[in-house]
């Protein structure tokens, strides 16, 4: 295991350079989506909103160290998925609670708050429960990482992207309302040949280090979409909130880990692995679940 640490991926500064321009390309598309009226039912029901980003911000991470204090896994794979769960909600979370026929606006507002807040709460929630776990906390320390450097790089790739859309969409409405399907679609295309390319690239090393992650991000992951519906189900919240919910906690941006641990962490080996598979994973559970949803009137 200590090996996973210290294996170099296939991962070129132009190849970063790309994954940067793609994720930025996505929350521009996403942005271009934005409608002032998807946040005014905030007014009239604020908690369901509340609720929601402490679900992402707290309770996912809170439950993530729980997991990692039972099962110790290895202090790489420790760092992986508390940075996974310190990210805001995945692109695809708007797409998945429309098919799961949850709340819509409130995931859009979701989504859009949580990007905006990242560059903030994803550092802070990385240190402050990286350092809860003793191995991991070790680990960081050994690690050369400026704060300030990571803030401004989730700026950079993830809030100014989200603010310039909102500004095409508010300039330029005909544009934004044609184009932003064609965004939408493009970028998941985008996203998934880049996976699929960094995949095929360290083969060797996925297939050989799989079973030490497979299980873990399973549970991790499984552990997220449950915990968004309990959030909704112990507030009494109605069956289309806790589905968003739901999907919101359980679909994370783990593109942005993956920038993240190639910039800052040198592609360590055992946090790169599980991004990329939390990232295939996180999609096919967080589809399955919506179609399931998708036939299902009553909870």
């Amino acid at each position: 295991m200590e090996e996973l640490d210290t294996i170099q991926l296939n991962f070129n500064p132009s190849s970063l350079l790309l994954l940067n321009a793609t994720l930025g390309f996505i929350m521009y598309g996403i942005s271009l989506d934005l409608r002032w009226h998807d946040f005014k039912f905030l007014k009239k029901a604020p908690l369901v909103f509340i609720l929601g980003m402490l679900s992402q911000f707290v309770f996912l991470p809170l439950a993530t160290m729980i997991l990692i204090q039972i099962v110790k896994p290895h202090p790489g794979i420790a760092l992986g998925i508390i940075l996974v769960a310190s990210c805001p909600g995945g692109n695809m979370s708007n797409f998945l609670t429309y098919l799961a026929k949850g709340n819509l606006p409130l995931s859009i507002s979701l989504t859009a708050v949580s990007t905006l807040l990242a560059w903030i709460l994803t550092p802070f929630n990385f240190y402050f429960w990286g350092s809860f776990y003793e191995p991991s906390s070790l680990l960081l320390k050994q690690i050369n990482l400026d704060p300030i450097s990571l803030v401004l790089s989730i700026f950079l790739i993830m809030v100014l992207p989200m603010l310039l859309g909102g500004l095409t969409n508010k300039l330029f409405p005909n544009f934004a309302d044609k184009s932003q399907k064609y965004f939408k679609w493009i970028s998941v295309a985008l996203l998934f040949v880049f996976i699929g390319l960094a995949l095929k690239s360290n083969w060797e090393y996925f297939i050989k280090y799989i079973q030490y992650l497979i299980w873990l991000v399973f549970l991790h992951n499984g552990i997220a979409l449950l915990l968004g519906y309990l959030v909704g189900m112990l507030a009494r919240l109605p069956f289309h909130d806790r589905k968003t919910l739901s999907i919101e906690t359980g679909i994370q941006n783990s593109g942005l880990g993956l920038i993240l641990i190639f910039t800052f962490f040198g592609g360590m080996g055992s946090m790169a692995l599980i991004a990329a598979w939390w990232g295939i994973w996180h999609l096919v559970s967080g589809g399955l679940l919506a179609l399931y949803w998708s036939k299902t009137k009553k909870s």
